[in-house]
């Protein structure tokens, strides 16, 4: 077993494991830990904690130190000054004409660099901008381009369920997203029903994925043909989550519908799957986006 303290770095991020050394932390505590990139100002979400070794990759690397007063006024400072170098950047960006959209600029810590994030639909020759940048800001520059899931997980806002935008609270790392989820999971097909804010398929329809994959591959569909108690009937309806069947049993000159639970019933014959009607136009463009998604995740 290691003892492993987690560490937020920024707010959504990952979570990484630090060696807590001789410190005791508690969540909500601020720390300055050493990174690949340099020293961060970062949140404690993770209380001193033992965890199996195979959980973690070795060696890890300590907390530097609880933080002080000073470093949180530093970190504070970091902060106003991102929005003053926000300003001047965009002012630099008009004066070379380039096609980019700043969306977000970051101190690092230590000072030892300043990284601007930038949306462009191609790529963007920057470099006399990174020059009027170094001169000004006398430290070291680096402008990243960001895909529109990364822009929008900057900005921030709330989902078509009221709630705030997953990237902004809590996902670490986008996955890619299908029509054929949507599909599976017996949803509108209307693009903008399954968009979120970023214009790309929401990101939720992976979440229950696996579990309707799991189900489905279990339960009759549609059209089917079952065995039940009360004689055989077609699959007119099926409740994946609540493993129901709605069966239309026909006898003589009676019809009746019944629900079944799945385990109460014998699938006969299965029906095939029948592709859902979409309009033309609205199937053309959640093509498009699932290959924007598709490239998205490859960049």
């Amino acid at each position: 077993m290691k003892t492993i303290v987690g560490i937020r770095i920024k707010k959504p991020g990952k979570v990484y494991y630090f060696d807590p050394g001789k410190y005791r932390f508690n969540v909500g505590e601020f720390v300055v830990v050493e990174t690949a990139l340099g020293e961060e100002y970062a949140e404690v979400v993770i209380a001193n904690k033992e965890i199996p070794e195979d959980r973690i990759v070795t060696p890890l690397k300590p907390v530097k130190r609880k933080a002080t007063e000073k470093d949180r006024k530093h970190y504070e400072e970091n902060k106003a000054k991102e929005k003053e170098a926000f300003g001047i950047a965009v002012k630099n960006i008009k004066k070379h004409k380039l096609d980019m959209n700043l969306i977000d600029v970051e101190y690092k810590f230590d000072n030892s660099k300043i990284l601007f994030y930038f949306t462009a639909d191609g790529r963007i020759d920057f470099r006399e901008l990174v020059k009027d940048l170094a001169a000004i800001f006398k430290t070291r520059i680096e402008l990243r381009q960001i895909g529109i899931r990364d822009e929008i997980k900057r900005i921030g806002g709330n989902g078509i369920c009221g709630r705030e935008l997953c990237c902004c609270s809590h996902l670490s790392n986008f996955e890619t997203v299908s029509i054929k989820m949507a599909k599976e999971q017996n949803l509108s097909l209307t693009p903008s029903k399954i968009s979120g804010a970023c214009g790309r398929l929401m990101c939720c329809l992976k979440y229950e994925q696996e579990v309707y994959e799991e189900k489905l591959s279990r339960l009759p569909k549609p059209g089917a043909i079952v065995k039940t108690a009360e004689g055989e009937g077609i699959v007119e309806n099926v409740e994946t989550l609540k493993e129901m069947v709605r069966v239309k049993i026909e006898e003589k000159d009676n019809v009746k519908i019944k629900k079944f639970p799945v385990s109460e019933i014998k699938i006969i014959k299965d029906a095939q799957v029948e592709e859902e009607t979409i309009d033309n136009k609205e199937l053309k463009e959640l093509e498009k986006l699932e290959e924007l998604d598709k490239k998205d995740m490859k960049d």
